[in-house]
């Protein structure tokens, strides 16, 4: 499945990959370079004192895995499934749906891996991290790119319609916005600090930003548990979706 999606690939297809990474550099410097002269110094939840950049990039890194593995595993994973019905002929092999998903998902991964790897680069560049806890990032943002792949597939085989993508967008979109990303989460009223807290995007950021900062502590436990979780949940949903509707 990973190999049929390196083959199939087109010029068309770098240049969405292009954009997907320009998306997060650009918030990082328009917010946090930009909006960070004025805000100065974030106080994070230990104590740790850090500019508003590094504070910011974690937070557009982990947005970034989620967003590339996101456009794979549910856009494209619908079409294929539904209207171009290339799984259908899959399972004509040996092939069994489980794989087919892990299959999309590890090429989902791949995708963002590569916008993961190079955010890095750009991070370690301006000074927002070590290149130490730049390379102890990089495995955290393939889990977090793992969890969004497997939740995104899953989401996939639930919806009926392009129009449901619409919901998928206005989901993501206030996890983008309400995940700790731009304030901290303790900024906000203790019943919203609480949703906010369990959001699968907040634990990621703070996944990440734990790493990035040097804070790591046992909350970062928790966040790996979380992710973890939630990959292993979702795939399980995808596998058994994907046998009812593609082995009737």
């Amino acid at each position: 499945m990973t190999a049929r999606n390196v083959t199939a690939l087109g010029s068309a297809y770098w240049l969405v990959m292009l954009g997907g990474f320009l998306e997060p550099v650009l918030y990082l410097f328009s917010i946090g370079v930009g909006v960070g002269a004025l805000i100065g110094d974030i106080t994070l939840p230990g104590g740790e004192v850090v500019g508003y950049a590094a504070f910011v990039a974690p937070a557009m890194l982990a947005s970034s895995a989620m967003s590339g593995a996101l456009a794979e595993t549910t856009f494209n994973f619908f079409g294929k499934m539904k209207f171009m019905r290339l799984y259908d002929g899959m399972l004509a092999t040996p092939i069994r749906p489980i794989e087919i998903a892990l299959g999309e998902l590890t090429w989902a991964m791949i995708r963002g891996s590569l916008y993961s790897a190079a955010f890095l680069v750009i991070m370690v560049l301006m000074d927002l991290t070590t290149p130490l806890r730049a390379l102890a990032a990089f495995p955290a943002t393939v889990l977090t790119g793992f969890a969004f792949g497997a939740a995104g597939m899953a989401t996939a085989t639930l919806i009926r319609s392009w129009q449901d993508f619409d919901l998928i967008g206005s989901a993501q979109f206030a996890l983008f916005l309400f995940s700790g990303t731009f304030v901290p989460a303790t900024a906000y009223p203790e019943v919203v600090r609480w949703v906010v807290e369990a959001s699968p995007l907040y634990r990621a950021v703070d996944l990440v930003r734990g790493i990035t900062t040097g804070t790591v502590g046992w909350v970062q436990v928790l966040d790996v548990l979380y992710l973890l979780a939630l990959m292993a949940l979702c795939l399980t949903v995808a596998g058994r979706r994907m046998n009812k509707l593609l082995c009737k």
